[in-house]
């Protein structure tokens, strides 16, 4: 339908008699039409909220929430998740890169999967890191766990190997794969994929 009416459109402006770069125009804005990501068509449905459904392994604790609503992160819901993903070796908060949440929040839509992530690790001290660092080479010495931009999870329900791909899938960040301790980790730095 709108091919005809973006034909409509020329044959009007042409059998008018209007200027080339009338034509031009019109041209160039039937091109954009049909370049448009299909994301930002008119029919598409908004997204009026983001929501999360994380278990910290370590803790036991849960959190269900939406975080961003109607265009604004929710300062009360970034700071209860803030706490689920602390350092549960210190118990140190820092806040969690709603870029990150953002993320794993897209990857969960990815998937189709209605399960809550299961965290392994989130936010970590800057002596947590270097403990772990210490006795593991899987750790990286400048880890973005430290500034609240990465996650370690994994999805019941989900083949880890399919969550890599789906995390691969976004182009967004780092994931790393770990089958042996049957976890992804995912970050919102450089793209990179080990």
């Amino acid at each position: 339908m709108s091919k005809l009416i973006i034909a409509d459109n020329l044959e009007t402006l042409t059998a008018h008699g209007n200027s080339r770069r009338r034509l031009l125009q019109a041209s160039l804005g039937a091109c954009a039409l049909f370049a448009m990501p299909a994301a930002n068509a008119a029919n598409s449905p908004r997204i009026y909220e983001k929501r999360l459904s994380l278990l910290n392994l370590h803790t036991g604790e849960r959190i269900r929430t939406a975080y961003w609503e109607q265009g604004k992160y929710i300062p009360e819901a970034l700071q209860a998740i803030a706490k689920v993903l602390r350092d549960h070796r210190s118990g140190e908060r820092h806040p969690i890169d709603p870029g990150l949440l953002d993320l794993i929040q897209h990857l969960h839509h990815k998937t189709g999967s209605s399960k809550e992530f299961q965290v392994i690790s989130g936010y970590r001290s800057p002596a947590t890191n270097a403990t772990l660092a210490a006795k593991s080479h899987g750790v990286a010495k400048k880890s973005l766990h430290m500034q609240g931009k990465a996650i370690d999870i994994r999805l019941p329900g989900v083949p880890l190997n399919a969550l890599r791909r789906a995390a691969m899938s976004m182009r967004v960040g780092g994931v790393g794969y770990y089958p042996e301790s049957n976890f992804i980790h995912v970050d919102t730095g450089n793209v990179r994929y080990w």
